[in-house]
């Protein structure tokens, strides 16, 4: 296929952009719509504070007939370059027809917007940082992707190595369920852990949200700071994220540890509202508003979102204590399935752990590299 790659420059271009999923996944169950609003939001750089500190390129691919078969995004984040010290640029966004004559000049020109820039890596996908959605799906195309974690045919994996990209980390999803039930094992440690170590869980405070976000924040980036790729979110993309997630969130599944009264970590478990989206088709208006309220009430699952400790009180079993007191209030509100997700392959305490507990690994995404 003879394509041909345009910049999106134009409001015409990125609705083209955004809505060209639609055509990728047609016939694709599993896939989950986003909403076209938030895309909207999410791509514009009055809106979205990612932009204060990135490049971004933004690109779609036009068959013989001018319709869309492709795009991608290549991303210079240089708060990435700064925390890291390594000139890596990201491509994410990327859905493509299985045709490499369309995917290959896609990448390639991702690529050359990078080199331009100075970068000598090509990272990806990501969609766009770090702290968003990312990862290849390569393992586990059987069902909906969980809130906010990414969804893409099987046919990319191929797509991208055979334009010479090389995996460079694994992210996992691990899946579980409850009869009602809590393991055990998991109860008594948590008990011996508050005892020993003297710490408390409890719930954020919705009345006070501003002050607790910018609690969570800091705890975020100091409990990420030393993990693969992380990045530290400013003040106002913190304040993006939270305002999105304050409509769905569910305070009694966002917890805060304390010992001896001194904040000491957080876990954020969130209703999986994909289970509501994946019936809107993208849209709230004017029939997806009714179709919100009544799946809504019907989620059943949660996903914990994010989990952090800080270093000096690591090894008191607070992580423990999260998916303890996840486990016990999400049964009491109605849930029953749950997704920890995600956690880097080299993560090997976290990984034993789930596994320890029952948890099963369902879902991998890779992270690939590629030279500039």
């Amino acid at each position: 296929m003879v394509v041909r790659i345009r910049e999106v420059q134009s409001r015409s271009d990125k609705e083209h952009f955004i809505k060209l999923p639609w055509k990728i996944y047609q016939g694709d169950r599993n896939w989950v719509p986003p909403l076209i609003m938030e895309r909207r939001a999410f791509l514009n750089p009055l809106k979205n504070p990612f932009f204060e500190h990135s490049a971004v390129g933004l690109f779609l691919a036009l068959d013989g007939s001018g319709n869309e078969v492709g795009r991608i995004a290549s991303i210079v984040n240089y708060s990435h370059i700064k925390t890291h010290n390594e000139k890596a640029g990201f491509f994410g966004l990327f859905e493509s027809v299985n045709d490499p004559e369309v995917a290959h000049p896609l990448l390639e020109t991702a690529a050359d917007f990078l080199r331009s820039r100075g970068m000598t890596i090509m990272r990806g996908p990501e969609n766009m940082s770090v702290n968003d959605d990312l990862g290849l799906l390569i393992k586990g195309f059987d069902s909906p992707p969980f809130l906010m974690m990414p969804h893409n045919p099987s046919y990319y994996e191929k797509l991208v190595e055979s334009f010479g990209f090389a995996k460079v980390m694994d992210v996992y999803a691990y899946y579980g369920e409850t009869d009602g039930s809590i393991p055990e094992r998991l109860k008594r440690g948590t008990e011996l852990g508050r005892k020993r170590y003297n710490f408390t869980i409890r719930t954020i405070n919705l009345k006070d949200f501003d002050k607790e976000i910018k609690l969570i924040q800091e705890l975020y980036n100091q409990a990420w700071e030393q993990n693969w790729g992380a990045v530290p979110m400013t003040g106002r993309e913190f304040q993006y994220v939270a305002k999105d997630l304050k409509q769905i969130i569910d305070p009694g599944l966002c917890l805060i540890a304390e010992v001896d009264g001194k904040t000491a970590g957080f876990s954020l478990g969130l209703p999986d509202f994909n289970q509501v989206l994946i019936h809107l088709n993208g849209r709230l208006f004017p029939l997806g508003i009714f179709k919100l309220l009544y799946y809504r009430r019907r989620i059943n699952a949660i996903r914990v979102i994010t989990m952090g400790v800080l270093k000096e009180y690591r090894r008191m079993g607070l992580d423990r204590a999260f998916i303890y007191e996840t486990y016990k209030r999400g049964i009491e509100k109605g849930y029953y399935r749950g997704e920890m997700s995600w956690i880097l392959e080299t993560n090997t305490p976290m990984n034993n752990a789930l596994l320890h507990l029952g948890f099963r690994l369902y879902k991998t995404y890779r992270l690939y590299d590629y030279k500039l």
